[in-house]
Parts: structure tokens; sequence; C-alpha cells
């Protein structure tokens, strides 16, 4: 075992043996921050050390969005690929088919989307079982996590989102509302607008084992012991998560409605294998990306609704200028705007207007 695995160990065992009361809050807060950052060392060395791509599970972006599948072995994500895109991902009854990680590309409302199968994962996948961590690693480039259960492993998703934890992931949430800004000296000053349950020797106590000695800290939400150490960790990934539930054509509406009753989750149903729903997951995962669809128009000329431009949610005009052609932002002067953010039809608009999903946007330049 390498040091820092004995250091890791030490701060687990710590953990483990120290009871959770007020009295010890202060103590257990540092061991979870010096925790976290000795993990963050141990992956930075791993990269460092060996890079990725040595073990075959390096994957370059590509397209407008991607997107990954998690989930157990033989829940049906090979099969969803292969209805989706134009994949070519080995199908079996068997668990383990999947060997490496398979990209397939989905085209939707005018975006390509890459979608990327992984290697089905098992518990303690992120702990380095069965190579998971390195198999998990490969969600953090992703725009969002698909994760996919079956009607008779539901209880898998609570298991799959808690890997995807350890690994640094944050689905479904919005990064800590906290504000850092360190200086040459004086210590932590801390503010806190919102109402906090943790002690200001606490939250002053985690901040300094993260490395934070001399800050001023504004804190805008209520803050957990793991909220406040996501605040200060530099590896951690916010990414929105859809959970699909495979095989509901195997069982009974009642046996639906009682495995979905179970699940703490929005869930899209599906049969992969059937063609049931998968209309209704593209279109969730659409938007759930946050890509709109803007329509071009040369002046005199009538609109391009053929082959929408794919921008995400919040570009601005300037944003669509500069994708056309990165010299094209320099010289736009106005646009002509219609659609869902113009107030009328052709409202001309500066560059740092924000559009929405279908616009029609009428460029113009200083010639």
């Amino acid at each position: 075992m390498s040091s820092i695995d004995e250091k890791i160990q030490d701060v687990i065992d710590e953990i483990a043996k120290t009871p959770s009361n007020k009295a010890t809050q202060g103590h257990l807060g540092r061991l979870k921050a010096k925790l976290a950052k000795f993990e963050e060392q141990k992956d930075l060395e791993k990269s460092k050390k060996s890079g990725t791509s040595e073990h075959g599970y390096s994957v370059k972006k590509t397209g407008d969005a991607s997107c990954v599948f998690v989930g157990f072995p033989s829940v049906g994500k090979s099969t969803l690929l292969n209805k989706i895109t134009n994949a070519e991902s080995r199908v079996g009854s068997y668990e383990f088919t999947t060997l490496t990680v398979v990209p397939g590309v989905l085209d939707y409302g005018g975006a390509k989307i890459q979608v990327l199968d992984i290697p089905g994962i098992i518990e303690n996948a992120a702990a380095g079982k069965g190579r998971g961590r390195e198999i998990l690693s490969v969600s953090r480039i992703a725009d969002v996590v698909i994760i996919m259960i079956d009607v008779k492993r539901p209880h898998a998703l609570e298991i799959l989102k808690k890997e995807l934890y350890k690994i640094g992931l944050r689905l479904n949430q919005s990064p800590p509302d906290v504000t850092i800004k360190k200086k040459d000296r004086g210590g932590i000053i801390l503010r806190s607008i919102a109402k906090q349950e943790l002690s200001r020797e606490t939250i002053k106590g985690i901040l300094t084992e993260s490395g934070i000695i001399n800050a001023d800290v504004i804190l805008r939400e209520k803050l957990s012991v793991e909220r406040l150490i996501d605040a200060v960790s530099k590896n951690r990934i916010y990414v929105p998560m859809i959970v699909l539930l495979n095989k509901t054509d195997l069982v009974s509406k009642d046996e639906k409605d009682l495995i979905l009753s179970k699940i703490r989750e929005p869930v899209i149903m599906i049969s992969a294998e059937k063609n049931q729903n998968l209309d209704e997951f593209k279109k969730d995962l659409f938007y759930k990306i946050g890509l709109l669809r803007i329509y071009m128009k040369q002046p005199g000329k009538e609109t391009d609704f053929k082959e929408p431009l794919i921008i995400k949610k919040g570009s601005t005009i300037h944003d669509v200028a500069k994708k056309i052609h990165k010299e094209f932002a320099k010289y736009l002067i106005y646009a002509k705007v219609t659609g869902k953010s113009a107030k009328f039809e052709g409202q001309k608009l500066g560059g740092d207007h924000v559009l929405k999903d279908k616009d029609v946007v009428e460029m113009f330049f200083q010639k």
C-alpha cells in the first residue's frame, strides 16, 4: 500500500471510530476535509503517473454535447445505444458484455450528441474494484449522466449514485453558493448570509484543513460539512442526470407502480428491446443538456429551417457569430431576431442578447 493509501485508510478508520455528535462536529469536519484532500492528491498522482489513455478508457469529446450510460452489467445499455445511435455495441444476455467504452452519435433536432456506453459498474467501483474508478472517470466528461436500471434491480440506482458521488460527480446539484477570496494575511474573515448549523469553528477548521488560511469567505446558503468541502474541492463536477428504468415490458402496471413508489428520482420508463418511450427519452436528453436550435437567415434570403445551428442554453448573439466563424464576432453590428427571445418579429438587438430555442437570427456586419 502506498503512503497516500495508508493516509487515506488512517483517516477512514479515525472517522469510523469517532462518534457523531455536536461535540465532535468540528473534529469530524476536519477529518472529512483531510480525506477529500488526500483523495484529490491520489487521483492527481495517478493521472500524472500513468495517464488514463494507458488504461484504454480515454475518450475524446465530439459533437455538440456528450452523455454517458452508467449501469450494472446486463441492464440493457448496449441495446439502447444500438437503437438510438450509429454505434455497434456487442449485445448479450450475460454480464460484462461491454469491455471497453463504445461511442455512438445520436442525431436529434439537428444536434449531434455523443453517447458513450461504458462497461457495467459493480458496487465499490469508485474504490477501484474491477477497475471501476477508471471506468467511472469517463462520466466526468459528460454533459449529462444517464443512469440506467432495470425492473429486476431498481435498488441499483442508489448504489450507482453513491459510486458517482465518490469520484466527485454531483448529480442534479448546483455548486455551493460560497465565495472565497484568498488574501496574503489576516486569517479567515467569515460572513454568512444564511443561518448555519455548523459552528464558526467547524467551518474555519474545514477551510484551514483544505489549505485556506487567509481569505474573505461569504456563505450564501445553509451548508452541511459535505457541501462546504465541495465548495473548496477542485475535482467536483456538477452535471444533470437522467434515470432510465429499462425492461418495463416484462412487468405488470401494478409492479411498475410499486417500483416507482420506491424510487426518489424522476424516472423515464423504457423498453430498449421493444422501442418503448425512446422518443420521450431523446427529447428529455436534448433539453437536459440545454441545447438550443437557432435558425439562421441571410439578409434578403429565406430562413434555413433544415439545418439549425446548435448552441448551449444561455448563449448570446455574439456567441452565435463566434461559432459561425471566430472573425465574425469582431465585425458584428446587430442582429434581427424573431422568436421567443424577441418582443416582436425582426427585433433589432445587440450582441449580448440571450437567445432562446428556435429563434430566427439575421446578422448584420461592418463592411
